[in-house]
């Protein structure tokens, strides 16, 4: 067995047993029965993650920014320049990013990963190199990955996971940087979902209407030219097609958040999603090993459509829904005192027996 097949095969589905403690102890809370609503879902879902009831609490949390390129950046599908992405790299190094400010408004760590920027970073504290490659190939004209870059990249996820779980870290929330990397997302959306390239590709960055359909087409294209459609026997619940996916239309920053997922699902740690990114991501994740599905929570709701669609997909409730767009992690961020409230609820709240309180009759 490889690394990463070891990696899946430790993952287990979600505890049905400590899910059921938890709805029943929610119900012997001071409180109507469902009246915190999915605050009471979350609480659920991290007792069966953990495998006991109450859960842990999901502090500390450590955010991961996995950064990358795109070759499908030369096919005009961004207006933004390539190097924008080394750059917003130096910046979070700086600490002047808008993760930076919300990871410090809920004390969570922050973690660079290069995976595949196209230049060479200088070392700095806070900066995790794990270089695959410089940047992917461009996905309209075949595989951006090999499926070994792709499997690499995967598994620097795992590592990265593991790494800051053995540090502490009892909740991972994913972060991502790369210019294009919405254009690479929708592709894997479609691939994932069967859904069309016009209803999941977004704007991204900021694209007007003429570049927004250049960017459908694109999509449409690189699905046709990589194989990935239904008609030609492509079937993504087939872990070798999920992989081939991934590989043939993701980016590398997409391969390692999926293995970062699967990562935390291994170690029984819960994952705050993002946005459209990290739904892409978990998109894969969930393919190569369904079970993960359990082990994520979904922290916000992205304005771009094909976010909408992955959750669907996913079964997955968002818990914020301000028509963030900026990826970086910033709507898992906002998401975590939400998940750490719905768990401090299982661990603070009296019952009614212990509280002296009369329940409601009947």
């Amino acid at each position: 067995m490889t690394p990463l097949d070891e990696t899946i095969s430790a993952i287990r589905p979600a505890d049905q047993d400590a899910m059921a403690r938890a709805r029943e102890h929610q119900d012997r809370l001071t409180k109507p029965r469902g009246a915190l609503g999915a605050l009471e879902d979350v609480a659920v879902r991290l007792a069966g993650a953990a495998g006991v009831c109450p859960p842990p609490m999901p502090v500390p949390a450590a955010l991961a920014i996995f950064a990358a390129d795109h070759g499908v950046h030369a096919q005009g599908v961004s207006p933004w320049p390539q190097e924008v992405t080394t750059q917003m790299v130096a910046n979070f190094l700086a600490g002047g990013a808008v993760a930076n400010a919300f990871a410090a408004s809920v004390g969570a760590s922050v973690t660079v990963v290069d995976v595949g920027v196209a230049a060479d970073l200088p070392a700095a504290s806070g900066l995790r190199a794990h270089k695959i490659a410089y940047g992917t190939a461009d996905l309209s004209a075949g595989p951006a990955m090999t499926t070994e870059q792709a499997a690499a990249a995967l598994r620097v996820g795992v590592d990265v996971a593991g790494e800051l779980i053995e540090a502490g870290a009892r909740c991972l929330i994913t972060g991502d940087m790369g210019i294009a990397n919405t254009t690479a997302s929708a592709a894997l959306i479609c691939a994932y979902t069967g859904r069309d390239a016009a209803e999941v590709t977004g704007r991204g960055t900021g694209i007007d209407d003429a570049t927004h359909q250049h960017k459908i087409g694109i999509v449409r294209r690189a699905l046709e030219v990589n194989r990935l459609r239904a008609a030609d026997g492509f079937t993504p619940e087939r872990p070798e097609d999920a992989l081939r996916a991934l590989a043939a239309v993701g980016g590398l920053e997409h391969a390692a958040i999926a293995g970062f997922i699967l990562g935390a699902a291994a170690a029984r740690v819960p994952v705050i999603l993002d946005g459209v990114i990290a739904g892409s991501a978990a998109l894969a994740a969930v393919a190569l090993a369904p079970a993960v599905a359990g082990y994520c929570v979904a922290g916000h709701r992205s304005a771009e459509p094909g976010h909408a669609a992955t959750l669907d997909h996913l079964g997955l409730r968002p818990l914020v829904d301000l028509e963030l767009r900026l990826g970086e992690g910033t709507g898992g961020l906002l998401a975590h005192p939400i998940v750490s409230a719905a768990v401090r609820v299982m661990h603070e709240v009296a019952t009614f027996d212990s509280a002296g309180v009369t329940e409601k009759e009947g």
